[in-house]
């Protein structure tokens, strides 16, 4: 159940980067490189989830 509760934590955190990259792209003066490095975070997240989903399957 560790890798479970692993997963939702990791679930949260690539849902609260999406709620800050939408912040930042609604800002007058958007940062790019702000959102490249959010969406890099995200898609680090989002890797680790599926590497850990394939885990708890096999």
């Amino acid at each position: 159940m560790a890798v479970e509760a692993h997963i939702t934590e990791l679930r949260h955190r690539h849902k609260s980067l999406e709620s800050q990259i939408d912040k930042e792209r609604s800002r007058p003066l958007i940062d790019d490189v702000k959102i490249t490095e959010l969406k890099r975070k995200k898609l680090q997240i989002k890797d680790e989830i599926n590497r850990l989903n394939g885990a708890s399957v096999n």
